[in-house]
């Protein structure tokens, strides 16, 4: 009697599931990784936006903080944070006297709602941009 060679449906079948299942964990993984990533890059580029902001406002060409949202640089680091949100939520508030400013996004990470920056050099977690004052609550 020979012995047939091979695999039977039930072997191919479980290998199939098992390979299912650790794709499945890898996928929730590599996702919180890319979440963690954007929201990596959106806090670096508001960051950058306080050392933009103090070089405009220390030019002597310029009125305090007024017509900084016209600044190349400056709109270049919102649209890179809102490409990383994925939302379009930037919120850009500048004070009537051109003395405050304020900058707040939302982060793909849901345990924290809003980060934000503002002319007085804070970078946190926050609940808005407060459009009166100009900073973060």
């Amino acid at each position: 009697m020979q012995k047939p060679k091979g695999f039977t449906i039930i072997e191919l079948i479980v290998v199939i599931a098992i390979i299912a299942v650790l794709a499945a964990i890898v996928l929730v993984n590599v996702t919180q990784y890319i979440n963690k990533g954007k929201d990596a890059a959106i806090k670096g580029n508001m960051a950058n936006l306080v050392t933009i902001s103090a070089a405009w406002y220390d030019d002597p060409t310029h009125n305090k903080y007024g017509g900084l949202t016209i600044d190349p640089t400056y709109s270049s680091a919102i649209t890179s944070i809102d490409s990383a949100n994925g939302t379009g939520a930037v919120t850009s508030q500048i004070r009537t006297d051109n003395t405050a400013w304020c900058v707040q996004s939302t982060l793909n990470d849901i345990t924290v709602a809003n980060w934000c920056v503002d002319s007085t050099g804070y970078k946190g977690n926050t609940a808005a941009c407060d459009a009166t004052n100009a900073n973060c609550n």
